[in-house]
């Protein structure tokens, strides 16, 4: 869409808000490891193993048909904290998201001396 605020610039595209993001709280069991994770809206992996589930086009969605297990495969340590890197066993889908204050340290720590993955 062109604004009209200005007119020398005829070029400028006004941008549209667009939801990424459907929280939604849901309790699950780790298809990896059998953990009973309780959800908060923001779960979207396994607090034990890091194992997560490709279920998403957009987070929380549920808008993908694959459902193959994301399989953690480095962390990158940022000023923030720490991202997760999967990819799906099933499709090979890759995706990275932000740790989680109850994740396993160790193996965040452990999965850290891994070479991050070019996504």
């Amino acid at each position: 869409m062109i604004t009209s605020e200005d007119n020398t610039n005829s070029n400028s595209i006004e941008k549209l808000p667009s939801k990424k993001f459907e929280r939604k709280i849901e309790d699950f069991v780790c298809e990896n490891c059998g953990t009973e994770v309780e959800g908060n809206g923001y779960t979207d992996h396994c607090p034990n193993c890091l194992y997560s589930k490709h279920v998403d086009v957009n987070p929380g969605d549920r808008a993908a048909d694959c459902g193959g297990l994301m399989i953690p495969k480095a962390v990158e340590v940022k000023s923030d904290g720490y991202k997760i890197y999967y990819n799906c066993e099933k499709c090979g889908y890759k995706h990275r998201v932000k740790s989680s204050p109850d994740d396993n340290f160790e193996l965040i720590l452990s999965l850290s001396r891994n070479p991050i993955p070019e996504y």
